[in-house]
């Protein structure tokens, strides 16, 4: 087989056109493994009825197989992981490759090892975050911590390379165990093709404040209404929108139609392309990480889409992602507290300038640091390097 043209099979419950980060990031390095002309197989899931009709990217071969999904339409849960991961080993047997990339959770990731490690090709290991801070956010038993905690760290010694998408993830990795020399930073990103300052706008009367993407545990954007709460009597023409799912979604309904009536709005999954133009007509974008629980190293991408789109950003939350809104003058970053979002909010509504005197700047950081296309290069890199270095890792 040559060089030239190796054949690269990606493991992944999630790839495009669901609407996921990790979706979005597995087809940028699909697409970059093609243009560099590799062969490249993707096993994945068939998607929900939400998700938008799937045109696979060129050059790529795409198998898709329907698994269990949560209410929501997530692969989410230990049996609605366990449907995608006890039929991949034989779907891997009849896709031989040169690389195996397999993206979390671990389970399938030692899945993929196990196959790579029968044909003895390397393995590569996309880690987005880490597990083990995911179940210990989540309450999760002593038992059930450690049984996470021997899965990663066994997925990190067998990887050839671990993908990572930040540096703050890589320092966890490496806690865990994984050989420094392995890890390659490749950073996150958005699509700045679709995230982007022109284009239309999702309302062009009144203004509004928008929450795009997953409403979970570890986001916690409740606290966007206790802040909107202080400050909607004092402007009866704002409203809040939020787009997307999650476990607390049903929580945030039931409050909102209780303590604010007809000031939030629920708009659901919506495709990127509609996502864009909602943040692109938004006073702000909110995002929001829950300190303490496991989570303080995060980089939301919802901070990438609205830089991108030259929307500013209410941070409210953990250091991390909180630095890079005031490090690259994106928008507000303040402490996970009602009150401070609210005042966020204010210095925004009172400012009918601010929101647009940093609109190019904003967009301009997001294509020079962000851009999905250049992490999908970076990771493409990665595997292929993997291709041409040892056969295999660990033990």
């Amino acid at each position: 087989m040559s060089s030239a043209a190796p054949t690269v099979v990606v493991s992944s419950r999630l790839f495009i056109p669901e609407v996921s980060a990790g979706a979005f990031r597995l087809g940028a390095l699909a697409e970059a493994l093609a243009r560099r002309g590799a062969r490249t197989t993707v096993l994945t899931t068939t998607p929900p009825g939400h998700a938008s009709e799937p045109h696979d990217p060129a050059g790529v071969t795409v198998h898709r197989i329907p698994v269990l999904r949560d209410r929501g339409g997530n692969v989410r849960g230990y049996l609605q992981y366990a449907s995608f991961d006890v039929p991949l080993a034989a779907r891997l047997l009849r896709h031989p490759a040169d690389v195996y990339v397999a993206e979390s959770p671990p389970t399938t990731a030692l899945v993929t090892a196990s196959v790579a490690r029968m044909r003895r090709k390397p393995l590569v290991y996309y880690a987005a975050d880490v597990w083990t801070d995911g179940v210990v956010a989540m309450g999760a038993t002593g038992a059930v911590v450690s049984a996470m905690r021997s899965m990663e760290q066994r997925v990190l010694r067998l990887a050839s390379v671990t993908l990572s998408v930040s540096e703050e993830v890589s320092g966890r990795l490496r806690d865990l165990g994984a050989p420094p020399e392995r890890i390659v930073t490749v950073g996150n990103g958005i699509d700045t093709s679709i995230f982007r300052p022109e284009g239309e706008i999702g309302q062009r009367r009144g203004r509004y404040f928008v929450y795009t993407g997953t409403m979970s545990e570890w986001q916690r954007p409740d606290v966007f209404l206790d802040g909107f709460a202080r400050i909607a009597e004092r402007f009866p023409d704002v409203e809040l929108r939020f787009f997307g799912q999650g476990a607390l979604e049903a929580s945030l309904r039931e409050r909102a139609e209780r303590e604010l009536p007809g000031r939030v709005r629920f708009g659901g999954v919506v495709t990127p392309a509609r996502s864009a133009e909602w943040i692109r007509g938004a006073q702000a974008a909110l995002v929001s990480i829950f300190p303490g629980i496991g989570y303080d190293f995060a980089r939301p991408t919802k901070t990438y889409a609205a830089a991108a789109c030259g929307t500013p950003v209410i941070f409210a939350g953990a250091r991390t992602g909180g630095e890079v809104v005031r490090d690259a003058r994106l928008g507000v970053a303040v402490e996970f507290d009602g009150a401070a979002v609210a005042e966020a909010m204010v210095r925004i509504l009172d400012d009918p300038n601010g929101r647009d005197a940093m609109k190019s700047a904003r967009a301009e950081w997001a294509r020079t640091h962000v851009s999905l296309d250049a992490v999908g290069d970076r990771a493409a890199s990665a595997v292929l390097g993997a291709f041409q270095g040892p056969t295999s890792h660990g033990v």
